[in-house]
């Protein structure tokens, strides 16, 4: 089974960072997510990194996956109109050290 990776850059709006990233931090852990990172990179912004099994357990995770974003939308500013407040991509794995 080949591991799949998740990666969604967002901005956090102005006064919000304190209490987004509360909200962030009490995220639950999904099933057969291997690992989760957040990284702070530059001002306002932020990286998720999610480490799955699978492509199909992220895939059948990605509804409550958009469910938690919700919960946090109204903290996060808009990248571009046709990206919305979130910049995904995901894949498999095809080398690791």
């Amino acid at each position: 089974m080949t591991k799949f990776i998740n990666v969604v850059k967002y901005k956090i709006k102005d006064g919000s960072k304190d209490e987004c990233l509360k909200k962030i931090n009490e995220m639950p852990k999904y099933e057969d997510l291997i690992s989760s990172k957040y990284i702070e990179t530059g001002a306002n912004s932020y990286c998720f990194i999610g480490e799955w099994v699978s492509e199909g357990v992220y895939k059948a995770a990605y509804p409550k996956l958009i469910e938690f974003l919700d919960t946090i939308r109204d903290f996060l500013k808009e990248i571009s109109p046709e990206l919305g407040v979130t910049d995904p991509v995901s894949g498999p794995v095809v080398i690791e050290k």
